[in-house]
């Protein structure tokens, strides 16, 4: 329960502060994961109805159930909404400039090969400004899990239209509706070159948990793309609702197909969204032929 708002301006030791303890204290009685949290940061600030906390929630036991130890897994976000997930997280993470999470997360996979390394971000961060990282980071086959939520525009600098915005839809800055093509955030990552590729929605919680679990424990470029609500930013200008509106629409029109081509995964919000693990296949990794190549130099010398 927030603070009394009437009592913000308290002294020190006041009224606010002890509410401020009363909360910390009573906090990990009401979530099992809290010594996942950093102290103090809760409650979050993201808006009523986003789909974030969820999906913070749903990270949290993907790796608790994946048995990876806490110490050897690391976060890095780029900013946005989204980006906030790295400053809740009582893990190693970093919140890096606008768009740059992939190359941060980039170099501390190569330095810290032992580590898993999870990159979660928006849409905006890693398919808008920081796109060509993306497109490399997977042609690479680097040992990362992306993460990307996609809520369909740039939601905490205003609803403005976004690379994933649909057709027609309305924003901040179409106003009269969406007059440009999508991307298909899944396809676009597997043509690039990930190994594993798979899109869920908030409402698809044991899914993800599971998708996450199992994509930590591997070696290579997974992306996870997770459709996620945004009442205020896409929600309200395109007359949704709330964002348990949104998660019914999420039930009402999501179907379940796995292990199919992801140019075939249509991801239409109003009609049709295909959700499911579309890509599971092994190939050599970024480190693995960096060292063998280093070995192979070492040979010649």
């Amino acid at each position: 329960m927030s603070p009394d708002p009437d009592a913000a301006q308290a002294v020190p030791g006041g009224e606010a502060e002890q509410s401020e303890m009363v909360q910390e204290k009573d906090a990990p009685t009401t979530y099992p994961r809290y010594d996942w949290l950093r102290p103090g940061r809760m409650p979050h600030i993201w808006c009523s109805g986003c789909g974030l906390g969820s999906i913070t929630s749903y990270f949290i036991e993907g790796v608790k159930k994946s048995g990876i130890p806490r110490d050897q897994v690391a976060v890095v976000s780029g900013i946005g909404c989204t980006g906030r997930v790295a400053g809740y997280l009582n893990i190693d993470s970093f919140h890096t400039t606008h768009g740059r999470a992939i190359p941060f997360a980039t170099g501390l996979s190569l330095v810290r090969p032992e580590m898993r390394v999870a990159v979660i971000s928006g849409d905006g961060d890693l398919f808008a400004i920081g796109g060509n990282h993306l497109i490399h980071a997977a042609r690479r086959n680097l040992d990362l899990v992306v993460i990307c939520v996609n809520n369909f525009n740039y939601g905490m600098t205003g609803g403005q239209l976004g690379p994933t915005t649909p057709m027609h839809a309305r924003s901040t800055t179409s106003p009269y509706g969406n007059y440009e093509h999508p991307f298909n955030l899944s396809h676009m990552a597997y043509a690039a070159g990930a190994t594993y590729v798979a899109r869920w929605t908030t409402l698809h919680a044991s899914q993800l948990i599971n998708t996450i679990s199992e994509a930590i424990k591997r070696y290579g470029f997974s992306f996870i793309e997770v459709l996620a609500p945004c009442p205020t930013g896409y929600g309200r200008p395109n007359k949704i609702g709330s964002g348990l509106e949104e998660m019914k629409f999420y039930k009402d029109k999501s179907v379940v197909m796995h292990n199919i081509e992801p140019s075939e995964a249509v991801l239409d919000i109003h009609d049709r969204i295909v959700v499911g693990k579309f890509v599971d296949i092994e190939k050599p990794t970024y480190y693995r032929t960096m060292k063998e190549g280093v070995s192979r130099a070492k040979k010649v010398v």
